[in-house]
Formats: C-alpha cells, sequence, structure tokens
C-alpha cells in the first residue's frame, strides 16, 4: 500500500504527511439555533456548504526501484550495473475542488505521483476518473481535472490575512474515514527548515491530521479554503497536535502556472544569502533580528538589475514579513517567470522598497534529464569555470546516475557542445535540441579540458 502522508524524520522518531492551516481572525465563533434563547456555537452550517468541495483520492500504479548492483558481482557474473524492480501499489488521499466549471481538483503531489489510474470520490458517492494536468515536486502540489456536473468549489481565502491564533478546520479522509472534520487554531506562520524537502513556507496547526488527510482542505471559518495540508510530525506516525499546509495563497500561484503551461515556471531573484540572527544584526549594526540577508548578487540576474546589493537585509515580499532565507526562497519560487514583486530592505540602516520583475529560473537551474536523458541525475545551473569563463555547471550528482555514468563529476563546467560555445543552460539546451546522435560536452574541470561523448 503507498503511503499517503510524507514522512520526515525527527529526533524520535518519524514524521508523516498531512496537516492543517490558518484563518482570518476577525471570523467569530458561529451561533447556531432555531431558538434565540438557546443559541449554541456550531460549525455545522458553514461545513454543509465547504464539504461537498472535498474529496477523497484513490490511486493504483507501479513503482520502479532501482538498486546498485554490488562490483565483485559485475566482475564475475557481468550484467547491468543496477537492478530495475517495478511494484504496484495502492494508495489513498484527499482533494479540493477549487475551480467547479473547469472541474480543477488540487491535492498533493505526493498523493498521486507515479499513479496510472487516479479515482475521485464526492461527498455525494460518484466516482470520477482525474487526469493530472500536472505537479510539482518541489512545493508538493499536484493539479487534477475531472469531468462532472453539478460541482462545488471552495473559495480561496488570502492566507497572508492568517493570524496566529485563527481557528481552523481540517477535512480530509484519514485512514480512509471519508469527510473527516477536525479544528483548532493556527499555531503558527512561515514555518521552514523543516527539511521535508523542496520549498517550505508551512502554517503550522493543531487541527488533528492524520495519514490520508493529505491533499485535504484547511479553512477558516466563512468556508474559504486557506491551505492544502501536506505534513505532520508525529513520533510514531500519528497526530500530536503538530500539523503543517502550504497556504493557499502560493497554491494558488502554482497552481495557476500548471493551468496554463502545464509546469510551473519559478521565479528567480538571483542572490545568494543567510538568515538573519542576532549575531549577524549585532555584526551589521542593525536592529533587525529576522529576515534574509543578501550575502552576493549574481551579475546578469533580476536582483542586479533591479540594484539589490551585497549587504541588504529583505526583511518583506510585497508587504508580508519573512523570517528566513529559506521563507523568501519559497516565496520566490512559487511566483511565475515575470512576477512583479515588491521586497521591503535595510541598506545601512536605512528602510527602502524595491521593485523586481522575476527572472525565469527554468532558464538558470534545471534538472539536467529535462534536456537529455544521458544526463538525469544531475543538477545543472549557470555558473563560470577556474579561469571565470561562463558555463553550464554540474551543481548536484547522483551517484550511479546515468549521468555519472558518461564521466561528469560534480562542479564540471559545461562550455561547448560539438564545438559550439554555450554559456548558460538556456544555450546549453538549444544546442542540444539541434545536436545530431552523437553529443560530445567540452568540460573544463580544474585547469583541465575533456570532452565527454553521449551516443
Amino acid at each position: 500500500m503507498k503511503k499517503s502522508l510524507r514522512q520526515i524524520m525527527v529526533v524520535s522518531g518519524v514524521v508523516a504527511s498531512t496537516v492543517g492551516m490558518s484563518v482570518p481572525a476577525q471570523a467569530g465563533l458561529p451561533f447556531f439555533s432555531d431558538d434565540k434563547k438557546q443559541e449554541v456555537p456550531s460549525l455545522a452550517p458553514m461545513l454543509e456548504e465547504a464539504t461537498p468541495a472535498v474529496v477523497s483520492i484513490a490511486v493504483e500504479g507501479t513503482q520502479t526501484a532501482r538498486r546498485e548492483v554490488p562490483e565483485m558481482f559485475r566482475y564475475f557474473f557481468g550484467g547491468p550495473q543496477e537492478q530495475v524492480q517495478e511494484r504496484p501499489f495502492r494508495g489513498l488521499g484527499s482533494g479540493v475542488i477549487i475551480d467547479a466549471d473547469k472541474g480543477y481538483v488540487v491535492t498533493n503531489n505526493h498523493v498521486v505521483d507515479n499513479a496510472d489510474e487516479i479515482t475521485v470520490k464526492l461527498k455525494d458517492g460518484r466516482e470520477l476518473k482525474a487526469k493530472k494536468l500536472g505537479a510539482d515536486e518541489q512545493s508538493d502540489i499536484a493539479l487534477l481535472k475531472v469531468e462532472s456536473d453539478n460541482l462545488t468549489a471552495l473559495p480561496i481565502a488570502d492566507s497572508d490575512e492568517a493570524r496566529v491564533g485563527d481557528y481552523v478546520v481540517a477535512i480530509g479522509n484519514p485512514f480512509g474515514l471519508n469527510q473527516t472534520v477536525t479544528s483548532g487554531i493556527v499555531s503558527a506562520l512561515g514555518r521552514s527548515g523543516l527539511n521535508i524537502g523542496g520549498y517550505e513556507d508551512f502554517i503550522q496547526t493543531d487541527a488533528a491530521i492524520n495519514r490520508g488527510n493529505s491533499g485535504g482542505a484547511l479553512i477558516n471559518l466563512r468556508g474559504e479554503l486557506i491551505g492544502i495540508n501536506t505534513a505532520i510530525f508525529g513520533p510514531n506516525g500519528g497526530n500530536v497536535g503538530i500539523g503543517f499546509a502550504i497556504p493557499s495563497n502560493m497554491m494558488k500561484s502554482l497552481v495557476d502556472q500548471i493551468a496554463e503551461f502545464g509546469e510551473v515556471r519559478r521565479g528567480l531573484l538571483g542572490i545568494l544569502g543567510s538568515d538573519v540572527d542576532a549575531g549577524l544584526a549585532d555584526a551589521m549594526n542593525v536592529t533587525v533580528n529576522k529576515g534574509a540577508f543578501v550575502s552576493e548578487v549574481q551579475p546578469d540576474t533580476a536582483a542586479h538589475e533591479a540594484g539589490l546589493q551585497a549587504g541588504d537585509i529583505i526583511t518583506a515580499v510585497n508587504g508580508r514579513n519573512i523570517h528566513s532565507f529559506r521563507e523568501l526562497a519559497a516565496r520566490i519560487s512559487s511566483m511565475g517567470a515575470g512576477a512583479e514583486v515588491e521586497l521591503s530592505i535595510l541598506r545601512k540602516g536605512e528602510k527602502q522598497k524595491i521593485s523586481v520583475t522575476l527572472d525565469d529560473a527554468s532558464d538558470s537551474q534545471v534538472t539536467a534529464a529535462q534536456i537529455h536523458p544521458a544526463l538525469e541525475g544531475a543538477e545543472l545551473a549557470n555558473g563560470e569555470d577556474d579561469d571565470g569563463n561562463q558555463g553550464v555547471e554540474v551543481m548536484e550528482l547522483e551517484r550511479g546516475s546515468p549521468a555519472a555514468r558518461i564521466g561528469l563529476q560534480p562542479e564540471d563546467v559545461i562550455v561547448g557542445v560539438n564545438r559550439q560555445r554555450v554559456k548558460t543552460v538556456a544555450e546549453f539546451r538549444s544546442a542540444l535540441d539541434e545536436s545530431r546522435e552523437v553529443i560530445a560536452l567540452n568540460i573544463k574541470r580544474g585547469n583541465t579540458t575533456r570532452y565527454l561523448v553521449i551516443r
């Protein structure tokens, strides 16, 4: 059985994936009764409107497991360097209808990853086959489409308005128990550094979340979607009152890109940096203890064009305060290429605002498999060799991957393809598209130059 909740390691155990999110503080507890004198607080009227928009998702598919064959066995018996095994799986999760007319359903990527067949079950018992329009592994968001009339969608709230202490309600399919509702509050905002993977800017909640809640809704007391349940901390894989949800604003930005392009086209700022803490604040003689410190502005990037400088401290994005460099990265990456962003910065003790038009991250850093199958396992980015010549740098390399087997190494800089000079990932991609069956990569490795041939 495929797990519908991601698991992450903590000091005392594992963490499963699912969770809750936030609500506007101005929403008070609703009262309900036919008799004004007997009024009692109840969420029932709101939930009667909201729950038809939350669905359960069943998936079936095949997982491929790769295992490297020990060198001793290859030496004596020959054969491939790795064994490939395929295993069928089934899994359960949750989803949220966000557009009734178009049949759009949003869920977590890990719920539908590798699924060959996806079935969406509505509250009224209807079962619909779903098509995956696209997904983003780094943010754990996937967009599905179903064909049916009389669907109900949840209105999407502005998650930037959520405040710690707001009441929230989580709706999902824990352990296959359809339409389970739990309540709690927003425990924290802008959570990152959890090592769940990818881009983290979570809303934390104490609403009870368990396996199967992944992809479900976190709503406010007006019945508006403020988050997609994604992960929980739990030493034994169960709820302990600490869960995390993807904010609705982040989700909507990503889903809009998937709907338009079939993929996420991330925005890119073009800076390196770190968190602001008390030590750094003291060293820089500033009064802020939170934010993103800019240690380097990369040339020919959006940040460079906008006038950001090394030593700047970014304190807010579009008016919303940020607490860390990770949070800044998550917010920027969820915005599409070309998005207009207003950054609040502190420069030499003076507050300023800078407008930035984001670059397209796909032009500067990609998974190499997106360019050529033989390069699978490598992460490529714009870089330069030891002599300062621009090229495409191998940032990371998976051991035993196709890219490693052709001879690539971390920190290699690709400067040419079939004697054609390339300086950026975009030029590299274009050169490969125009190349013939045999491809010769010109590599700078330290002070040496070599060619790697792909056939």
